[in-house]
C-alpha cells in the first residue's frame, strides 16, 4: 500500500509564530553575562543598551573611561557620554569620587544589574568573576572627561615659571585667579594642592598681558554639566590646550584739550549776539566807534 501524503505541518512547526523573531537557544556554560530584560528591552537610543550590555559583560577592573569606550565603539564622545549619563539616571551606573590611601581621587564607577543595589554586599574579589555565576555589581577606576590628556598637569613650556612647592611659594596673583573662580561656577572648588598645580600656567598668561578677568571667561564658559572629573583637570586642560586670548587692547592717548568758547554777549550798541569775554560792544560797533572818534578829532 503506498504512503498517504499529507501537506499538514510537522508536529516541530505546529507550534511555530508565523511572524517574529524565533530563538534558537543554546545552554552556555562559559563566557555569557546574565542581564535583566528591563535593562536588555529598554526603550530608547540602542547606544545605551550596547554600551550597558558592553560595561556588564567586562571584568572587574575593567577601564570604562569615554575614552576607553570610544576605543571600542564606533561612536563619538557624544553619544558615549550620552549614554552614560543616561544609565546614571536610571540607577544603573553610580559614579563616585573616592580618597585613595595616597591622597589622590579617583571616579569608580558601579554598574548595577539591577537599579538600587548596594555595592557593600558585593561578594565578588577584585579578580575576574567565574563565568559560570551570574554576573555580580561590577567596580572600575576610570579618568575622564575626554581626551584623557586632562587628567595630566599642565607641563611647564620654556620660560614658563617651574611649579611651586607650596602654596605661599605661588604667584600670589594666579593663587587670587584660581580662587575667585567658585565664584562664577560653585562647582570650581580647588584644594591648595590643585592650586599649587595649576598656579604657573596662570601666572603665564598674566605674564602674556591677559587680564584676570578673560583669564576667568575662558576657564568658565561653556563647562560641560555634569562634571565627569576633578574640576583641576579640566581647568588643566584648559590652560594648557586653550590659546591665549588677545590681551586688552593699549589705552588710547587722551585728546588734546579743546579751547575754551567765549560765552555769548549782547552788544550794546547794536545789541547782536556775539561771542567775547566780557560785556561790551562787538566788532562792527567798536569799528564805528573808533572812525568816528578819528575823524572828530581829525
Amino acid at each position: 500500500m503506498a504512503d498517504s501524503q499529507s501537506s499538514a505541518r510537522s508536529r516541530a512547526d505546529a507550534g511555530a509564530p508565523t511572524a517574529g523573531v524565533i530563538h534558537v537557544r543554546t545552554r552556555l556554560t562559559a563566557d555569557f553575562t546574565v542581564l535583566a530584560n528591563a535593562l536588555a528591552q529598554r526603550r530608547g537610543s540602542a547606544v545605551i543598551v550596547g554600551v550597558a550590555v558592553y560595561i556588564a559583560s567586562l571584568p572587574t577592573g575593567t577601564p570604562v573611561s569615554i575614552a576607553a569606550l570610544c576605543g571600542h565603539f564606533t561612536e563619538g564622545e557624544i553619544l558615549v557620554s550620552r549614554a552614560l549619563r543616561e544609565l546614571e539616571a536610571a540607577g544603573y551606573l553610580e559614579r563616585r569620587r573616592e580618597r585613595l590611601p595616597t591622597g589622590q581621587i579617583r571616579t569608580r564607577t558601579y554598574f548595577y544589574d539591577v537599579p538600587g543595589g548596594d555595592p557593600r554586599r558585593d561578594p565578588d574579589p577584585d579578580g575576574p568573576p567565574k563565568p559560570s555565576r551570574p554576573r555580580k555589581p561590577s567596580a572600575a577606576e576610570h579618568a575622564v572627561p575626554s581626551p584623557a590628556a586632562a587628567q595630566a598637569a599642565p607641563v611647564p613650556a620654556p620660560g614658563q615659571p617651574e611649579e611651586p612647592a607650596a602654596l605661599a611659594d605661588a604667584d600670589p596673583r594666579a593663587v587670587a585667579v584660581l580662587a575667585s573662580l567658585r565664584r562664577v561656577d560653585s562647582r570650581l572648588v580647588l584644594s591648595e594642592r590643585e592650586a599649587v598645580r595649576l598656579a604657573p600656567a596662570v601666572t603665564t598668561w598674566l605674564a602674556a598681558g591677559v587680564s584676570p578677568s578673560q583669564i576667568t571667561t575662558a576657564l568658565t564658559a561653556g563647562l560641560p554639566v555634569p562634571f565627569l572629573t576633578r574640576p583641576a583637570g579640566i581647568l588643566a586642560f584648559r590652560l594648557r590646550e586653550t590659546p591665549l586670548p588677545a590681551p586688552p587692547p593699549a589705552p588710547l592717548p587722551p585728546l588734546p584739550a579743546r579751547p575754551a568758547v567765549p560765552p555769548f554777549q549782547t552788544c550794546d550798541g547794536c545789541e547782536r549776539a556775539f561771542r567775547a569775554p566780557e560785556a561790551g560792544r562787538c566788532r562792527d560797533c567798536r569799528g564805528h566807534l573808533v572812525g568816528g572818534l578819528l575823524r572828530a578829532a581829525g
